[in-house]
């Protein structure tokens, strides 16, 4: 089978698309949480700027504070299946693919889909936000990379989410404003932590992760540990 490709101007950038049905190759620029508020743009960019971490820490001075709930009756699918494609009120709802895959896409370099499929990643080049280092990516690996949940489930769950609406706390779980592609190791090493126990490793993005924290924090109002806000508003200083 020959291969065609078309090639579009979007944005500035070339995007390539192989429509062999293997291939995805776009630009992996990653955006600066304070200019993606859908969470529809790939990464997580640097804050860098004085301006910007004024923006930052104005953000995350609205977070309300509270001490963390009991961890009572928590389990996974108080969020609904894993990666499952039901939620109905986030970017990617019901499109056909599976969230990880969605977020695999969003934020892959050289994207690769099985064949027959325009959904499921078998494999890519990642730039991990957390640790800095290039992962190249294979199913047969899979938890090379992991999905975070930005603020954690557990976390959000000691904070209030009992009392959701199933479908609240579905899209909590799949929307992907709250979700990064990232070194595994890393991921497990954070668990459901706050940012008063767990930031990335790679100083650099520490402001911008805790930006987006606070904009998810903000969007489902789940409110954070004193010590939490305190640690996000240092990190942006």
């Amino acid at each position: 089978m020959s291969t065609k490709d078309a090639i579009a101007l979007l944005a500035g950038a070339i995007i390539v698309v192989s429509f062999v049905g293997t291939t995805k190759t776009h630009p992996a620029t990653a955006a600066s949480p304070l200019g993606n508020a859908s969470g529809t743009l790939p990464g997580l960019a640097p804050i860098i700027s004085d301006a910007d971490k004024a923006r930052a820490r104005a953000l995350i001075k609205r977070l309300r504070v509270k001490g963390l709930g009991p961890n009572t009756g928590y389990e996974r699918t108080r969020y609904g299946e894993n990666w499952a494609d039901s939620a109905i009120g986030v970017p990617y709802a019901r499109n056909g693919c599976r969230t990880r895959d969605d977020l695999l896409a969003r934020d892959g370099q050289n994207v690769k889909y099985r064949a027959g499929s325009s959904c499921e990643v078998v494999s890519m080049e990642l730039t991990d936000p957390y640790t800095g280092r290039t992962i190249y990516w294979r199913k047969a690996h899979a938890d090379e990379v992991q999905v975070d949940h930005v603020v954690p489930l557990n976390y959000a769950w000691r904070m209030g989410a009992p009392r959701w609406p199933m479908s609240k706390r579905l899209d909590f779980a799949n929307d992907p404003l709250n979700l990064l592609p990232v070194d595994g190791e890393a991921n497990e090493q954070k668990d459901a932590s706050g940012p008063a126990s767990w930031l990335p490793p790679q100083r650099l993005i520490r402001c911008a992760y805790v930006t987006r924290f606070a904009q998810v924090a903000l969007k489902y109002d789940v409110p954070v540990r004193t010590a939490d806000k305190k640690m996000m508003l240092d990190q942006c200083r």
